[in-house]
């Protein structure tokens, strides 16, 4: 199997979440990876997450950014806001079995996670692997096609 050439992340967060997201930016830029930061820029003007989860969406079905990661609260709400966009997969994730599962099965394009729940480090860890985890395609793809069977509804 080719292993996926990940190389541009888009990347954003609300107020609540800015302080992880700069933590994070900086963290994936050392270990080689493009950011792409999309917002917010403070943490002290309250911002609403749709806005900019919708922009990390679309940087990914652009074809901007291969991956998108968007951090809020508790990440439920930038996960529903990136899943209306068409061509995006986008997961919920809160450990590193469903980070696996989110990739290998679901070949998610986008990971939401919520910085009330986990620790910088826990984050940067979980995004790490998350960036690392291929789609193992196979067994898995008729519910890719399905999924975006849906869309097309």
């Amino acid at each position: 199997m080719n292993k996926e050439q990940v190389k541009t992340i888009a990347i954003g967060a609300d107020h609540g979440a800015f302080e992880t997201k700069e933590s994070l930016k900086k963290y994936l830029q050392v270990v080689g990876y493009k950011v792409l930061d999309i917002g917010t820029d403070n943490n002290t003007i309250a911002v609403d997450y749709p806005d900019f989860a919708y922009l990390v969406a679309k940087k990914v079905v652009s074809g901007e950014c291969d991956r998108g990661i968007m951090l809020d609260g508790a990440g439920i709400g930038s996960s529903m806001v990136c899943n209306k966009v068409k061509g995006i997969r986008a997961a919920l994730c809160w450990s590193n079995k469903t980070i696996i599962n989110s990739r290998q099965h679901n070949n998610a394009n986008v990971l939401t996670m919520g910085t009330a729940q986990h620790s910088v480090s826990d984050i940067c860890a979980m995004a790490k692997l998350w960036l690392e985890t291929d789609f193992e395609g196979g067994r898995h793809w008729p519910r890719i096609n399905k999924i975006t069977a849906i869309e097309k509804k």
